[in-house]
């Protein structure tokens, strides 16, 4: 009857990963109006509350996402599903606006076929995310008249993956990830013009363009570690994605304002469900960390991708260069075989990112720098919950952009089970 009851949660949760509409890591980032959005570089809840670290260290109480190779440390059934909300303060020098964005932030598995030898894992993640609103008055050249644009967008390319990890050799584990990329991106622009009364001139019009994405990626990933001492290890892991041509198709149309998104209404139609692609650069990662068993873990990694190869589907003009992320992390357990006190068996966890952006505005790069703090504890023997928030600051005011003062909290609930893949021995 027990064995009845998990392959039909199995199911259940089978059955989400295909048909739940994931809004991971939602973005309410200015900058996510350029490219194709704002990436996802920092991994499940566990990851975010250190900096990000996951390519060269993993832990087995939670899924493996970023280094498919480490999922040869789940040796237990894990079922995870996290929120995520985020609020910045955004400031162009003379004006400030508060906005937020979160929802649903990923579903993931992982099933120990072969305990410690092999390891399977599948999930529901984010690629990218697009949130924005953006109103923008401007003076019309060579006229007293003035344009008012509402500028939105809503939407991100979304990740249906399925990996596995593989021990190979001693202390060597190497591991796959195939993801099925899938979403579409709406933008909007609305364009209206004043004269110097503030008397509308003319009708407002709209610039509607949707964005479907449809096609797979792969990602390969490596960790070996030796011991240094008695209790200590050292931790290398890799990670090598490509995403490259992503295939999709456009609907973009110039009409009046509401009729825009509908091709049958009057309009220049400017692309009518195009196919194309978006080239997306490969990625690439390295980490390195120092594991004093059962006590604590420190640890350094880096990600890298050359936007300079980017494409945009419908050959938009970007300034894009290299996308480089830095991450330091620490996560210290007082005391894991403290039964009776929760505060000493739980997981602490803090980190620094940096991350430069691929985005050039007027000449001017934009970087990203954050600091992370996180903690993991039990809510019985087996299951955890993890609370991760980033505190971070984008962009500047100079050169007319804008800064960006964000707070983002994860919340994630990780589900264990040490029954499903081990055979029984009494009954």
């Amino acid at each position: 009857m027990l064995s009845k009851i998990k392959w039909q949660l199995l199911g259940v949760c089978c059955t989400l990963l295909l048909f739940t509409e994931v809004k991971a890591q939602s973005s309410a980032s200015t900058y996510s109006a350029l490219g194709i959005g704002e990436f996802n570089y920092s991994g499940l809840t566990h990851n975010q509350g250190n900096g990000g670290l996951g390519i060269s260290f993993g832990t087995g109480w939670n899924p493996n996402y970023v280094n498919p190779a480490l999922q040869t440390r789940n040796t237990i059934f894990n079922f995870q599903a996290a929120l995520n909300y985020k609020r910045i303060n955004a400031n162009n020098g003379s004006e400030t606006a508060d906005v937020d964005g979160g929802g649903l932030s990923y579903i993931a598995m992982s099933l120990p076929f072969k305990p410690t030898k092999f390891t399977m894992g599948m999930g529901l993640n984010q690629l990218t995310s697009v949130n924005y609103d953006l109103e923008i008055t401007s003076q019309v050249a060579g006229t007293d008249l003035s344009s008012f644009n509402t500028i939105t967008g809503d939407g991100g390319i979304s990740e249906a993956y399925l990996s596995g990890g593989f021990l190979v050799a001693k202390n060597l584990s190497l591991g796959f990830h195939a993801s099925y990329f899938f979403g579409s991106t709406i933008r909007t622009n609305q364009l209206s013009i004043f004269d110097t009364l503030g008397t509308q001139v003319g009708n407002t019009s709209e610039f509607y363009e949707r964005l479907t994405i449809s096609d797979v990626g792969f990602k390969f990933g490596a960790h070996y570690f030796f011991p240094v001492s008695e209790n200590g290890n050292l931790h290398l892991g890799a990670i090598y994605q490509r995403i490259g041509d992503l295939r999709g198709k456009a609907f973009a149309k110039l009409a009046a304002f509401g009729q825009a998104s509908d091709p049958e209404t009057p309009g220049d139609l400017l692309a009518d469900d195009l196919r194309g692609s978006v080239s997306i650069p490969n990625r690439y990662g390295f980490g390195v960390s120092y594991e004093r068993a059962n006590k604590f873990i420190v640890g350094l990694e880096g990600q890298y991708q050359d936007f300079a190869d980017f494409r945009s589907f419908l050959g938009d003009p970007l300034q894009l260069q290299q996308a480089i992320k830095v991450g330091l992390g620490f996560e210290y357990v007082p005391d894991y075989l403290s039964v009776d006190n929760l505060a000493k068996r739980s997981t602490y966890r803090a980190g620094f990112e940096f991350q430069q952006t691929p985005y050039v505005l007027n000449n001017t790069q934009i970087n990203d720098l954050g600091i992370n703090f996180g903690t993991s504890f039990r809510v019985n023997q087996l299951s955890v919950v993890n609370l991760a928030m980033k505190i971070g600051q984008r962009g500047t005011v100079d050169s007319g952009l804008v800064r960006e003062t964000y707070v983002n909290f994860s919340l994630g609930f990780s589900l264990n089970d040490n029954t499903w893949f081990y055979k029984r021995v009494f009954e």
